[in-house]
C-alpha cells in the first residue's frame, strides 16, 4: 500500500509540474499577445498617417493637372527646305 500512495504523490507532483509548466506558457502567451497589439496598433496608425498622406498628395497631382491647360492641336505645317542658291 506504501508504493501505491508513493506513486499517488509521485503522479500529482508530475501534474502538479505540467500545470505549472502551463500556466507559465500561457503567462508568456499572454505578454506576447498583448506586445502583438501593441505592434499591430502602431502599425495601423501608421498606415492610416500613409493613407493620409496618399490622399494629399494625389489631391496636389490632380490641382497641378487640372492647371495645365493641352496643347492646341494644330496640323504640322512643314516649311519647305531653302535651298543655298549659289
Amino acid at each position: 500500500m506504501r508504493a501505491y500512495s508513493g506513486g499517488m504523490i509521485s503522479d500529482f507532483q508530475d501534474l502538479s509540474d505540467k500545470i505549472e509548466q502551463l500556466a507559465e506558457l500561457t503567462h508568456s502567451l499572454r505578454r506576447e499577445n498583448a506586445q502583438l497589439r501593441q505592434a499591430n496598433a502602431a502599425l495601423v496608425a501608421e498606415n492610416i498617417s500613409f493613407q493620409r498622406r496618399l490622399g494629399e498628395a494625389h489631391q496636389r497631382v490632380s490641382a497641378l493637372l487640372a492647371k495645365i491647360t493641352p496643347p492646341e492641336l494644330e496640323p504640322a505645317v512643314e516649311e519647305p527646305v531653302k535651298e543655298d542658291a549659289q
